[in-house]
């Protein structure tokens, strides 16, 4: 017996479709969108160059071209799902780069119009903690009165050498401040890590972890670092190779940071989607539902479940 409440498919954890289908009583999907935001990594506010895994869509390999309009961009996502699944609720995804790296003004343009699409429930905006301003916070405590908003924070790991090292160019203690000033205001916060950053340990990651299960967020979405073309990460692997996680190593280490999360938080995501075209390493991330599948297999073997090593 499935020891584990937040699951409609068998899981150990906290499933998104779980949440959706509680909040929502309906299929609920995401459509990936350009709105062609920079990121203060790029252009000299914060930093130069970016993060060195980033791709060059700005993690946004999904997403829409940034030069067609958001309503094309809509439509085309709309078009794909229409091939899977007839219908279900919409959440949109602004995806690319830094989702509320701008003005007010101009956040209203990109995001406004989207509400008004038919079957839309949500926003979900990928950013920052160091790109959202005091009036920025104003505005999206208004989206939040009026759509189901998440608002997703790139922390990729607490330690601030990896930090350096990755040119993230911002400190924990600016993610735990935003953490705190979103749910103020009743604002959900979705948060980004990434396993297999060069150099860390597995202590390290389920540190980074731990530090986050101590804060009010209300999902997380796990990734494996991937190594793609043309950015700084892959020179520096190129030149002097660092250890990549097999697949072993990867879904141990996720199973033990899943042990230690409230159960309440909600895993959005807990493995990559590389493009193949552009991966250089690790290969086996490729195939995301063997992986999936290898961590529904350990989890029942080790007759384990997401927070049980809370108790």
């Amino acid at each position: 017996m499935n020891p584990f409440l937040y699951t409609l498919d068998n899981k150990r954890y906290h499933t998104l479709n779980y949440f959706y289908q509680q909040k929502f009583h309906s299929k609920v999907f995401k459509i990936s969108l350009n709105g062609g935001f920079s990121c203060p990594n790029l252009d000299g506010t914060k930093g130069y160059g970016g993060c060195i895994y980033c791709s060059k869509s700005g993690s946004g390999d999904f997403a829409g071209k940034k030069q067609d309009s958001i309503e094309k961009q809509w439509q085309q996502g709309l078009n794909m799902m229409h091939q899977k699944w007839a219908d279900g609720k919409l959440i949109a995804y602004f995806q690319a780069r830094t989702n509320t790296y701008a003005k007010v003004e101009e956040l209203k343009k990109k995001f406004e119009p989207v509400l008004n699409y038919p079957n839309v429930i949500g926003l979900a905006l990928a950013t920052r903690p160091d790109a959202i301003d005091d009036a920025c916070l104003d505005y999206l405590e208004d989206l939040n009165k009026r759509t189901y908003l998440m608002i997703e924070l790139g922390l990729q790991t607490i330690h601030e050498t990896t930090s350096k090292l990755i040119n993230r160019c911002h400190t924990t203690k600016e993610f735990d401040d935003m953490v705190k000033k979103l749910r103020s205001r009743n604002i959900n916060v979705i948060v980004h890590i990434i396993n297999g950053l060069p150099y860390e340990t597995k202590e390290m990651m389920l540190e980074t972890t731990k530090h986050i299960n101590q804060l009010d967020i209300q999902g997380i979405k796990i990734h494996m670092l991937h190594i793609v073309k043309d950015t700084p990460l892959a020179t520096m692997y190129k030149k002097n190779p660092f250890h990549v996680l097999t697949k072993e190593e990867y879904v141990d280490i996720v199973i033990e940071q899943l042990e230690h999360l409230r159960p309440e938080i909600v895993i959005h995501r807990i493995t990559g989607d590389p493009v193949k075209e552009d991966l250089i390493a690790p290969t086996w991330l490729l195939k995301k539902f063997c992986v999936l599948n290898e961590i529904d297999k350990e989890m029942v073997k080790r007759n384990t479940y997401q927070g049980k090593k809370m108790n």
